[in-house]
């Protein structure tokens, strides 16, 4: 190691800054969130750390260095824009023994200050030892998506509590199975959902239990987007990163399922057009099984899972059979391919309203109002709809929708092999047969489709 890693507790020490510019005052926030006695000393401060000297927060050591500065302190920043200053400064505390960090000078630096991801009391520190700050930035960036923010929370819980789980669990083994069972069971779920009061409770009747929580399993049903993993909400991925099964629709992108945890099985469980089809009834059996066993299953669906997802049934399935659920909702597809198409759904000189509607199946068809939908300036974004293009657009032709209604057909939209099919509706069923669509794709018909045109930016 290049570095020794080390959290030090400044709780009441005093610390220097030398500098009174901007980098200066972030350093001076780190030292005084961390408790430190911080001094600044520079001829000039910025107006921000003139308010905290003139509050009481830091004292001001008003003019140029002077070696004195350092009498007591524990350790130094030197944060001014003057390199032999900077130079000066640390020669004089290593002479002392004081540790020094050199602001952009890993050379003259006997510590450096670590990238941050705060869980308060949790801290994830990430350093390249001054060699590419940038990077480290970079991996901080990777690990705040990454890393919970009920974690917080939960090891301040834990803190509160660690001497009861400690005599509770004499043996390691007993209480790593509890810390596991804590962050992954229905302390973090609440404390997740805001929900402090009912998280610490569980904990409580746990240790106050006979022996020591069983394994319950739970369901995450997550939506995965249409495609582009980048479109994945932060709760999503890691649900994904969390999962013992996945059980994925066949519209789950190859690149979303490869954000998974490793090791978690996967189940695919997709209704294909005209191929192998899972029935829903099948579906909630396997969600039933799996979580009855003790796992944690995200049920990863395309798009959002309340819209035109099934997941309301799923839920309902679930809540009967008391079995622990969340929901992440998803981008459905409407929203995102119209954007990666260059489609606003609503734009106040074309679109009133917006429509979901689902072509799949005579009944929805039947249930649908057709001298409704016929209305101009409203926007159709009509799901699962390929099959019966045609009649679609007879039904709005015969209810008064004009002919040359533009349309956009948005094929394995926010995906790299993405192409949007655009024209007016009389010309529907023969662009669409000309050009072969196939599912997955997504139908949009109304005045905003005609931007596709000129505004498309993404695929073909």
């Amino acid at each position: 190691m290049g570095l020794y890693p080390l959290f030090a507790d400044l709780t009441g020490l005093p610390v220097l800054v030398v500098g009174g510019g901007h980098v200066a005052e972030r350093k001076t926030a780190m030292l005084l969130a961390a408790g430190a006695r911080v001094r600044v000393g520079a001829p000039v401060l910025t107006p921000a750390l003139l308010q905290q000297a003139e509050a009481g927060k830091i004292d001001h050591l008003a003019g140029s260095f002077q070696p004195a500065w350092l009498d007591g302190v524990w350790l130094v920043i030197a944060a001014t824009d003057d390199h032999e200053l900077n130079a000066e400064v640390a020669a004089n505390a290593e002479q002392r023994r004081i540790l020094a960090n050199v602001v952009d000078a890993p050379a003259l630096s006997r510590f450096q200050v670590p990238a941050l991801v705060d869980r308060t009391p949790l801290i994830v520190a990430v350093s390249t030892g001054g060699a590419a700050p940038v990077i480290a930035r970079r991996v901080r960036e990777t690990l705040e998506t990454e890393l919970d923010h009920a974690l917080g929370p939960l090891t301040a819980l834990a803190q509160r509590h660690r001497t009861r789980i400690t005599q509770r669990w004499p043996h390691l083994a007993e209480r790593r199975a509890f810390y596991d069972w804590l962050h992954d069971g229905p302390v973090m779920a609440l404390l997740r959902h805001a929900r402090p009061d009912d998280a610490e409770q569980i904990l409580l009747d746990a240790l106050n239990a006979p022996a020591s929580p069983s394994a319950k399993g739970s369901v995450l049903l997550v939506g995965a987007g249409p495609g582009d993993p980048g479109l994945l909400t932060l709760h999503a991925l890691r649900a994904l990163n969390r999962a013992d099964v996945i059980l994925h629709d066949s519209l789950v992108s190859d690149a979303v399922l490869a954000l998974a945890r490793r090791d978690a099985e996967r189940i695919d469980v997709g209704k294909r057009c005209g191929g192998r089809h899972t029935q829903q009834e099948q579906i909630h059996q396997l969600l039933l099984e799996q979580a009855q066993a003790g796992r944690l299953v995200v049920r990863l669906k395309g798009g959002d899972p309340f819209v035109f997802g099934r997941g309301g049934e799923e839920m309902e399935f679930l809540r009967q059979h008391g079995i622990p659920y969340e929901i992440v909702p998803g981008v459905t597809a409407a929203v995102a391919c119209a954007a990666y198409a260059g489609i606003p759904l609503t734009h106040r000189d074309h679109a009133r309203t917006v429509h979901l509607l689902t072509g799949h199946g005579k009944e929805s068809m039947d249930a649908m109002d057709w001298p409704a939908l016929a209305q101009d300036h409203q926007t159709m974004a009509v799901y699962m709809g390929v099959a019966r293009l045609e009649e679609f657009t007879q039904r709005l032709l015969a209810h008064g929708r004009r002919p040359d209604t533009p349309f956009a057909i948005i094929e394995n939209g926010t995906r790299p092999q993405q192409r949007v099919i655009s024209g007016v509706l009389h010309e529907l069923p023969a662009h669409a047969k000309e050009h072969a669509i196939h599912p997955p794709a997504l139908l949009i018909i109304g005045e905003v489709a005609a931007l596709a045109h000129d505004h498309a930016w993404f695929g073909k």
